[in-house]
């Protein structure tokens, strides 16, 4: 019998963990990033590449924001999902989380093809922080995960090439100012899942573009690719030419390896276990690199899996695909341009030194195209039914330049509260004021937002947003000008004190910067009106960083000041308790300090790479660091 396929919501429970509000301070500085070559190493790279790792870096996180209210507190919650299933697979996609496909089955067997996390779990690994593993995930904007890891995305039915129906993922990604589609089609009787994806530039300048789909696989998964060489990035953070590592490759640090796949060769990458079966992904050769990720077997790596997932259930290891040769790289996308490609992910069974053959026997490379050149004409159906709701951002970008873009509608009725200010400001030319005391909005930033706040009335709240602007354009000089001249007459002075406190950070004016945090912490807690999520999150963003900013000047009596400020529910959270304990160092209390670590906290948003409570640790003796708090991607120093 012959199952036709189709296209069903349901409902998944597994233990989550809440992903809370968004932290409402502008991420004026990025988040610390692992993955970047100096330029004194590029002269030893091959010229393109060279030049695409220099090309259009990113430098701001803005407009968007950082995603850390977040815990570790997993409950069962239910999550909606899209599952696409035909006779041979089921593929089952959270389009409120980034598009993700959480698992693909293949039915004959029985058999999980991805690595299905039996948890969600954020962690601070996505460029804006929250992130979560397992399944195929879809990588757009920048070098690292993309901002969108946990947003929610537009998805509707569509009509597919042979007839049946589609899955179309699509949203407006906003750190490029790119709208991209991703069309999961699963033709009756196939053991392939398509992914058709399109990238559109619809500005009159050119764009650095960057993708990579994602996918997790089981770590004893080995790896087959049709390549002999390949960049291997480490913790050293360096990229070298080595030869391809054996099929179940192990490290004791992280590394990715970006396989150099001969230009002629089939774009392809399998995971297969002992016995031969496994995941087979493979495209049309616009998507061209192919990589794989370990987190390594240090202790280290150990505890980042355990991290992102739940003790017991194994790690993961990770198969990509991109437009580039490595991760580092950012192709130009001209203007008015676009670009397009097939994927295909589905099961293959075969030792790894015969998988291309048996991808070519399940699979040609001539079906492939064939597949492709038959889904392009439908990359512009316009959608059927709406599943899911993503942003009001790309409507509104709509609504400013009368854009169309056929098959990925961003309709008005998506705008919300976020948006409003800025539909009037479009509308009217002036931003309005807020109508009630509340922690500013997001701020937007791209040239022709800052023109119109440019020449929208002086209020000190346009001043504020006008600041954010001119910064993330680099004009740091004058944003902070604008932000001085708010500061005149705002009735709410923290959020430019804050602004301003940043950049004297910058400069390197840290004692000023503190004074000017102290003075933003104060005047938040006057102003603050309720213990509800926004004023929360505000309070805990602000107090963070006007306690390091104290400490580091060593103002100890004001630190511990804005530590007894924080609301009890705040200083309880990891992050806070990794602060007390600094604090209590600062105050020449080491054996407190110490108990901090032995009662036990969870930096719920630490970042990947980063070696803050490895070097605290260090800090009150000489002993080993607990395997709970071991972190580090790197070995070790002396």
């Amino acid at each position: 019998m012959v199952i036709v396929t189709r296209i069903r919501r349901e409902v998944l429970t597994l233990p989550a963990a809440e992903l809370g509000p968004d932290n409402p301070l502008p991420p004026l500085r990025l988040l610390e990033e692992v993955h970047g070559v100096d330029e004194r190493e590029r002269d030893d790279l091959p010229r393109d590449m060279a030049r695409q790792i220099g090309y259009g870096p990113l430098r701001s996180l803005l407009p968007v924001r950082i995603r850390d209210g977040y815990g570790r507190t997993r409950e069962p919650r239910a999550l909606d999902t899209l599952v696409i299933e035909n006779d041979r697979l089921r593929a089952t996609v959270l389009p409120g989380l980034g598009g993700r496909v959480v698992s693909l089955v293949h039915l004959p067997t029985g058999r999980e093809l991805l690595h299905r996390n039996p948890v969600f779990q954020p962690a601070n690994l996505a460029l804006n922080g929250a992130w979560y593993a397992g399944g195929i995930e879809w990588n757009i904007g920048a070098t690292g995960h993309t901002t969108l890891s946990c947003a929610p995305l537009h998805a509707a039915r569509v009509q597919a090439p042979d007839g049946g129906e589609m899955l179309r993922l699509w949203e407006w990604e906003r750190l490029r100012d790119l709208p991209f589609q991703v069309d999961l089609w699963l033709p009756d009787g196939s053991d392939f899942l398509y992914a058709g994806v399109r990238v559109r530039n619809p500005h009159e300048h050119p764009v650095p573009l960057y993708w990579w789909s994602n996918t997790a696989v089981p770590e004893d998964r080995r790896i087959a690719v049709p390549a002999e060489e390949a960049w291997e990035f480490g913790p050293e953070r360096r990229l070298r030419r080595v030869p391809v590592p054996s099929y179940d490759a192990r490290r004791s640090c992280a590394t990715d390896w970006f396989y150099d796949i001969p230009q002629e060769r089939r774009r392809w990458i399998a995971a297969l276990d002992a016995e031969g079966h496994g995941l087979v992904q493979t495209s049309t050769d616009e998507l061209r690199g192919r990589k794989q990720f370990v987190w390594g077997s240090g202790p280290g790596g150990r505890r980042w899996q355990e991290w992102l997932g739940a003790s017991g259930t194994g790690g993961y290891r990770e198969i990509q695909a991109g437009l580039a040769r490595t991760q580092l790289e950012h192709v130009r996308l001209d203007a008015g341009g676009e670009v397009s490609w097939l994927e295909a992910y589905g099961p293959l069974t075969a030792p790894p030194e015969a998988a291309g053959e048996a991808l070519e026997a399940a699979l040609p490379r001539a079906a492939l195209d064939a597949a492709r050149a038959v889904w392009q004409p439908y990359a512009d159906a316009e959608p059927g039914e709406l599943l899911a709701t993503g942003s009001g951002w790309g409507a509104l970008e709509v609504l400013r330049a009368d854009r169309k873009l056929p098959g990925t509608p961003f309709a008005e009725s998506t705008l919300s509260e976020e948006q409003a200010p800025w539909h009037e400001l479009l509308r009217t030319g002036t931003l309005p004021e807020p109508r009630r005391v509340r922690p500013p909005g997001p701020t937007l930033v791209a040239p022709h937002w800052r023109d119109m706040l440019e020449t929208a009335p002086a209020t000190p709240h346009t001043e504020y947003h006008l600041g954010v602007a001119q910064w993330h354009a680099g004009d740091r000089a004058q944003a902070v000008r604008s932000w001085e001249r708010g500061l005149r007459l705002a009735p709410s002075l923290w959020p430019l004190l804050r602004c301003l406190a940043v950049a004297d950070q910058e400069y390197g004016h840290h004692e000023r910067a503190a004074e000017r945090y102290a003075d933003a912490f104060d005047d938040l807690c006057r102003e603050r009106r309720d213990d509800g999520e926004t004023w929360t999150a505000a309070c805990a963003a602000l107090g963070r960083e006007a306690l390091e900013a104290l400490l580091r000047v060593r103002r100890v009596a004001d630190a511990r000041a804005v530590w007894e400020a924080l609301l009890p529910a705040t200083r309880a959270r990891g992050r806070f308790r990794l602060l007390e304990a600094e604090l209590l160092l600062a105050e020449g209390r080491p054996q407190a300090a110490r108990a901090v670590f032995d009662s036990g906290f969870e930096v719920a948003d630490l970042r990947e790479g980063t070696d803050v409570v490895d070097r605290l640790w260090a800090r009150l003796g000489d002993e080993p660091l607990p395997g709970r708090y071991d972190f580090r991607m790197r070995p070790p120093g002396p």
